[in-house]
């Protein structure tokens, strides 16, 4: 009975070393193999390894590509202002020996890239004014600045085992103290830059105004003068051809008879019917049948 006793302890013993001394990496994964605080191996192979049980221990760190959304943090510009900034970083562990010996944890190590990465943006942002920050356009001088930004911080965070994959800006805003005066500031700006454009827009449609007056005026005159011309040179024609047509004293006496007619006509276009000659009158001689 006793046999069977120790037997079955010794069975229960080996199991339990034989499973201490295996673990599990998965495909994603670092595993370092700790022995008195001090790392004796480190894979990143996955399947089945050994250890010594009781004395060793595994810590596990990712291989993938984190994200770490880095809180706000306040830069100041090379013309003095304050501009908070919004960003986020993408890391991974590239070393985990070196990983587990300087930094051991995620969090420390969000906190390590917090630091290194608050002071490359200050550095950066203070050689840029702030104007020129609100106002930049070029899409791709900012993400020049973010990949010189990206480079700096990932030579640093080399020492610590991390990869920098990228680092980018989400928003630059500005202090709450400072919004108003450079919101009003643009706007002033801006109704300048409109007032501006509304001033040389008058001026120029004054010039085009003058100069269509002065054509237009040029045009009524050279035609009125055209037209007093011809109309001289018509009365002209139409008095030779008179001269022409009633160049005989009877031509005449017809002519002025003509006239006469012609007055007597448009003076019976009214009401009234009754007309007073000159009794020496020759149009009356001719209506009274002498």
């Amino acid at each position: 009975m006793k046999k069977k006793l120790i037997v079955i302890i010794l069975l229960l013993l080996v199991v339990s070393i034989a499973g201490g001394a295996l673990f599990t990496v998965r495909e994603d994964q670092y595993a370092c193999t700790v022995r008195f605080s001090k790392i004796i191996d480190t894979t990143g192979e996955a399947g089945i390894h050994f250890k010594v049980p009781y004395f060793d221990s595994v810590k596990y760190f990712s291989k993938a590509t984190q994200f770490y959304d880095i809180p706000p943090s306040e830069v100041l510009t090379s013309d003095k202002q304050n501009m908070t900034v919004d960003c986020y970083i993408l890391w991974k562990i590239a070393d985990p020996k070196l990983f587990y010996q300087t930094l051991g944890t995620t969090a420390v190590a969000e906190q390590r890239l917090n630091a290194l990465t608050y002071n490359e943006l200050k550095t950066v942002m203070g050689t840029l004014a702030q104007a020129d920050i609100i106002n930049m356009e070029d899409g791709g001088k900012r993400n020049e600045i973010y990949e010189n930004i990206a480079t700096d911080v990932d030579a640093l965070a080399r020492t610590y085992g991390i990869q920098v994959e990228d680092v980018k800006i989400k928003q630059f805003d500005l202090p709450e103290s400072n919004l108003n005066a450079v919101y009003n500031r643009m706007i002033s700006e801006r109704n300048q830059m409109a007032e501006k454009y509304t001033a040389d827009g008058n001026y120029e449609a004054s010039i085009i105004r003058n100069d269509v007056d002065k054509q237009v005026n040029i045009m009524v005159s050279d035609a009125k003068a055209k037209a007093a011309q011809l109309e001289a040179e018509g009365e002209g024609e139409y008095m030779r051809l008179l001269a022409e047509a009633y160049d005989t004293e009877d031509k005449k006496e017809f002519y002025e008879f003509n006239l006469a007619l012609d007055a007597l006509k448009k003076s019976l276009t009214g009401k009234e019917k009754t007309v007073i000659l000159d009794g020496n009158s020759e149009l009356a001689k001719i209506l009274m049948g002498e």
